[in-house]
């Protein structure tokens, strides 16, 4: 690995110039099923571990769930018309499993892949690009029943469902990721337990993100042997992790976290080894034993191209004298192995989900991708910022985000003038919708929902985005 740096100053890349995106860069925005399709019980679909966990008491803010969310799946011809009023010219959008296949075994649901299929129809028909995720966190509550993500066997459930979708739609789909944040999924879900299914357990978490990345392979295969012609890729969450001074004992602790939060499935996922040095710090964890022959190779099977989720920057320090870790925004359940390391907060601005805003962060982790580990096309898969929006004569103004999005967007094309392959970005999100734990009380989009009527009321980010669209790049300020 590189060894991590002390962060730099944090501010604006290029802030008055032009900056025009090379021709055929893939402009988008993306969205999750279980945030905002609604209709939890209509048309077969089944209870997913996000529908079993959000209607347990004390789980999420105000014992919100995504029963409704923006009702998309009512709304949808409207939704992608406002997607081709705002100019995008990619969606990205995943399939709720437990929708498409109930029970999360078995044949497909008709009525729930119609679904699919009507949205792929209308997203063309609007010359909008279909870009599918196909694991966005809402695994089918009968799979978490049989163990979960830490049971092998649901790598290979997911590979079958992974060949129902790629039947039904690889027709008209060209782009296909397996996985969303597959650290959330292990390290949220069965790690911290703030995110479904809510256990708590070390080494269950690291036995889960092993299996993700094997149902990430086996699904690759199957989807190559299926679709020779699509692009498949994966999207992770990365962060660059930094030490919050020059001493070896915050070097050591910036290098544990990078090898939890980076390393542990970009080693895997593009050199097909983990790291010696994440398999010494988790030994009192796991010994690794749920890694059988053969399972780094399938891991490691080649892709087309890498998607990366980026909000922010880790700056961390050693384990204080007292041995309390600092609160920070990841709980140290998160960090198996690694429990008593601080997350150091330095007072620069902050989003609503107090998220420090750190646009050069964005480079130095596409330069990083690209120098140590892959030449393959890379696609910022996500980048948004939750802010407290309100609706004044019927606008929303949302000058925060657009600055936001700004400085990412210089970031994106800084990281291009370097030499990074970097081919497309999608703003998280579309539209405000159910950010998991938090609710309804945190709003991402570009475009404000009102959760009572049901509403779209694009945000002043929302137009300015399809002006970055309409020129292909940013206007000089």
């Amino acid at each position: 690995m590189s060894n991590p740096a002390r962060p730099p100053a944090v501010g604006v890349l290029d802030q008055g110039a032009a900056a025009t995106f090379p021709p055929g860069f893939l402009w988008g925005a993306a969205t999750a099923a279980y945030q905002i399709e609604g209709a939890a019980t209509e048309g077969g679909r089944t209870p997913s571990i996000w529908d079993t966990f959000s209607h347990t008491q004390g789980r999420t803010v105000a014992g919100h769930t995504g029963d409704v969310a923006c009702d998309h799946y009512h709304r949808m011809p409207d939704d992608v018309r406002l997607m081709a009023e705002l100019g995008l010219r990619s969606y990205r959008f995943s399939v709720s499993w437990p929708r498409v296949q109930p029970g999360g075994a078995g044949a497909v649901n008709p009525e729930g892949m119609d679904f699919y299929q009507r949205l792929v129809d209308e997203l063309l028909g609007h010359g909008i690009e279909p870009w599918l995720t196909l694991y966005h966190w809402d695994l089918p509550q009968p799979l978490e029943d049989a163990g979960g993500w830490p049971a092998r066997d649901t790598a290979a459930r997911f590979a079958d469902y992974a060949q129902l979708v790629a039947d039904a739609l690889g027709d008209r789909v060209k782009y296909f990721t397996t996985f969303n944040e597959p650290w959330c999924s292990a390290f949220l879900g069965y790690g911290s337990g703030v995110h479904a299914p809510g256990r708590s357990d070390g080494a269950d978490a690291v036995r889960a993100g092993h299996h993700l990345m094997l149902g990430h392979g086996l699904a690759v295969q199957a989807l190559r042997a299926s679709r020779p012609d699509a692009q498949l890729g994966i999207t992770v969450n990365l962060y660059p992790v930094t030490p919050a001074t020059d001493s070896p004992a915050d070097a050591d602790a910036a290098r544990r976290i990078d090898a939890l939060a980076n390393r542990f499935f970009l080693d895997p996922v593009l050199r097909g080894a983990y790291p010696a040095d994440l398999a010494a710090d988790l030994r009192e964890v796991t010994d690794f034993g749920h890694v059988r022959d053969g399972d780094l190779a399938v891991i490691s099977t080649p892709l087309d191209m890498v998607g990366v989720n980026y909000y922010s920057r880790y700056v961390v320090a050693a384990p204080a004298e007292t041995g309390a870790a600092e609160a920070y925004w990841r709980a140290p359940s998160c960090w198996p192995g690694s429990p008593d390391v601080r997350f150091v907060t330095r007072g620069v601005p902050v989003t609503d989900m107090g998220w420090e805003i750190d646009a050069p962060g964005l480079v130095e982790t596409l330069e990083r991708v690209h120098r140590d580990y892959t030449d393959l096309p890379l696609y910022v898969t996500e980048n948004g910022s939750a802010f407290v929006d309100a609706v004044a004569d019927g606008q929303v103004d949302d000058p925060d985000r657009l600055a936001y999005f700004d400085a990412h967007l210089r970031a994106a094309h800084a990281a291009i003038s370097a030499g990074v392959p970097l081919k497309g970005y999608f703003a998280w999100s579309l539209m405000d919708n159910f950010e998991w734990a938090w609710g309804y009380t945190k709003r991402f989009g570009m475009v404000y929902v009102d959760y009572d009527s049901q509403a779209r009321i694009p945000k002043s980010s929302a137009r300015w985005y399809a002006d970055v669209i309409r020129r292909n790049g940013l206007a000089a300020q």
